[in-house]
């Protein structure tokens, strides 16, 4: 039986950030993915925002991880020729009760530590975005955008280059605690060529997104649901794409499960209108019952006149891990922490958005709890 220091249970960008801090310290990292390619779910299906931490509650980890993590990740993506772009954003406001709010966002997000906040009238609007029409918006200078695919390959790249193994089709079918370590079983392979393996790992990492709490069930805590939240997205034809610079976002009213429908300029030039947020039976449903693109259009209108439903094609869907239920209101906190029945497992649960923001954050926190597991 195969032994190793750390395995790590999801390759998606949270779990290759993991890897790739681990791999500068210890020997014997493994990650397994079930999919046939690393950052098959969220990691690749999301707006490759680089959040500032302006919406978290404060002390919360997503504010802490997220304002540390936008930091990392510009000068992670300028030393490793990921592209991005420091292009900030608007969070705008249509009238005088949404520019309060605003007011409290930007309060909210200094307390957090974001820097150069600040309110702003029509005039800079127009500077910044001039097709955008709104009455006054909350300008964010910390905030950028990346392309996620890009930021993944990084990690795996640096985190094989320093000895970890990476597996993608490995799905871990069964956790066992034993004397010093977990012995986990891993199916590899196709569905038609399966064959199952077992490994024993002094730590095990839970970093399975939408499939975390079925992880974290298989060593006897069921203390966690993931709701799964699916959002839809909308592209701009090329002829209008140029119409917005940066990022421009409304006024949140529920936080705690979307930021709204925005708009988001792609590292490439495309312009993406989305997500929705609607709570769905299925974690691997992408496509059944999709929102038409008639939906999309009014919210596009309010913050972009010039777009008309001629302008507007249905694009990619991703799929949120959520530990609020439906109806729930506020914002849940990332769960990262030992287990307090497996001591030898450490469990990431609902790490959503500012997941990938957060993810080089994220992977120098879990760093010292691995350590004390090791030592």
């Amino acid at each position: 039986m195969d032994q190793v220091n750390v395995l790590i249970i999801g390759g998606g960008v949270v779990g290759c950030a993991i890897a790739r801090e681990l791999a500068a310290k210890y020997s014997d990292v493994f990650l397994v993915e079930s999919a046939p390619y690393l950052g098959a779910g969220a990691s690749t299906r999301n707006s490759g925002v680089i959040h500032s931490g302006i919406y978290y509650p404060p002390g919360s980890l997503k504010a802490r991880l997220c304002v540390r993590g936008n930091i990392l990740m510009h000068e992670f993506c300028a030393a490793n020729s990921v592209p991005y772009r420091a292009c900030g954003k608007l969070v705008i406001a249509a009238n005088d009760h949404e520019t309060a709010t605003l007011e409290k966002l930007a309060a909210n997000g200094k307390t957090n530590g974001v820097e150069r906040l600040r309110v702003v009238d029509r005039a800079r609007i127009r500077e910044i975005e001039p097709h955008i029409v709104a009455l006054a918006a909350l300008e964010v200078p910390s905030t950028g955008i990346l392309n996620a695919e890009e930021l993944l390959k990084a990690f795996a790249r640096h985190a094989t280059e320093r000895g970890a193994s990476l597996l993608t089709r490995a799905r871990v079918t069964g956790l066992e605690p034993a004397a010093d370590a977990i012995r986990a079983r891993i199916a590899i392979g196709d569905e038609d060529d399966l064959a199952e393996e077992t490994i024993e790992a002094r730590c095990v990492i839970n970093c399975a997104g939408l499939f975390s709490d079925e992880v974290a069930a298989m060593l006897g805590n069921k203390s966690y649901r993931i709701f799964p939240v699916r959002g839809e997205y909308c592209e701009v034809v090329r002829g209008k794409s140029d119409l917005v610079r940066t990022l421009v976002y409304p006024v949140p009213h529920d936080a705690g499960v979307s930021l709204g429908v925005h708009l988001t300029k792609t590292t490439s030039g495309a312009l993406w209108v989305g997500p929705t947020a609607d709570y769905v039976a299925s974690k691997t449903d992408y496509e059944r019952d999709r929102h038409p693109v008639e939906e999309f259009l009014d919210g596009t209108k309010a913050m972009l006149p010039e777009i008309t439903l001629q302008d507007l094609r249905l694009a990619h869907t991703g799929i949120r891990s959520k530990l609020l239920p439906p109806g729930e209101k506020g914002v849940a906190d990332f769960v990262i922490t030992p287990d307090p029945r497996v001591p030898r497992a450490i469990q990431l649960v609902g790490i959503e958005s500012p997941g990938l923001t957060a993810a080089l954050a994220i992977a120098e926190h879990v760093a010292p709890l691995v350590a004390e597991v090791l030592k």
